[in-house]
């Protein structure tokens, strides 16, 4: 980034111009991302993905926010949003081999 200019720096009283502004000059979007992410900082996917293991239809929400491009908002949710995805997929297999299972054993007896 090279050199920054004087007007970078912060004139507030408790920096005294140690610090200077975050940004790229490429792409000014970035900024818009330099906020904290919902949810304690993790997120809506991690938080879902980390609450759906106490309940499940968590994990489905944030299913549905994947698929619908939620992460287009903020692309820092890509990760979370996708594993609760997967998460969901594992745990409606093994709830239909559970069933399955359940239903099989239940027929034969």
């Amino acid at each position: 980034m090279g050199e920054a200019s004087s007007d970078d720096f912060c004139h507030c009283q408790g920096c005294l111009g140690k610090y200077s502004l975050l940004r790229d000059e490429e792409n000014p979007q970035m900024a818009k991302f330099e906020r904290r992410l919902p949810c304690f900082g993790c997120g809506i996917g991690w938080s879902s993905f980390l609450l759906g293991f106490l309940c499940p239809l968590l994990w489905y929400y944030a299913t549905i926010l994947y698929f619908c491009n939620y992460y287009k908002r903020d692309p820092r949710e890509r990760p979370g949003l996708a594993a609760s995805a997967i998460a969901a997929a594992f745990f409606t297999t093994a709830t239909v081999i559970t069933l399955s299972i359940v239903l099989i054993i239940w027929a034969t007896e």
